[in-house]
């Protein structure tokens, strides 16, 4: 086989090799993609660097695999859900309060659920492997619950970090039934304007 023979094999197959090697990149970007959504653009933006945002995001679903993550009891689920009405209710009276009390809650079903509890950007990350589509929400949230403790934050900046931890609580909480914002509108709202109390007659007309 003559020496232009060898040179045109070689070339086929670093061809071929640079083709495959594109072709696997390209579906483990839209895998991640699929897995990410707006978690995975975020990633990218915030390295600056789509090979490193892909590491990144690799790295977090394999740390996942090692995690036993588990469904919530039926009966721990409505004890959650109680415990989020109360936690809602008390937002027109104590707005800044009700935020810090959702953040906890958020956080103690995380780890019901098996996430580990390490710093902030970890247990975000850990959970947007299952989560992506809330993810952001919850870092938002976050952000305005810190805001808050150093009074940095207005009561529509809380109602939206209420809005946002609920979406994340009802994915987590996972499952049938009712949901943790039933309710959430009205809890949030701006208090309506008082009525005057119905007469005495009222009362023993009704009776």
């Amino acid at each position: 086989m003559s020496t232009v023979a060898y040179i045109i094999i070689a070339v086929v197959v670093v061809v071929a090799v640079i083709v495959v090697a594109t072709v696997v990149t390209r579906r483990k970007s839209g895998r991640l993609h699929s897995t990410f959504g707006s978690e995975y653009d975020r990633t990218v933006q915030a390295t600056g660097n789509r090979r490193e945002a892909e590491r990144d995001l690799s790295g977090r679903v394999e740390r996942r695999k090692h995690l036993s993550i588990v469904p919530l009891p039926e009966q721990a689920r409505e004890q959650y859900i109680a415990q989020w009405q109360r936690v809602q209710a008390s937002f027109v009276d104590a707005p800044v309060e009700s935020v810090r009390q959702a953040d906890v809650l958020v956080s103690q079903v995380m780890t019901d659920r098996g996430y580990p509890m390490a710093e902030f950007e970890q247990r975000a990350d850990d959970v947007s492997v299952d989560h992506a589509n809330v993810i952001e929400n919850y870092r938002t949230a976050h952000a305005i619950s810190v805001a808050s403790g150093q009074g940095q934050a207005d009561t529509e900046a809380l109602r939206t970090a209420m809005t946002q931890y609920r979406e994340l609580f009802d994915e987590l909480l996972g499952g049938g039934g009712a949901r943790a914002d039933d309710g959430l509108a009205q809890a949030a709202a701006p208090p309506a304007p008082r009525r005057p109390a119905p007469s005495r007659d009222f009362y023993t007309f009704q009776l």
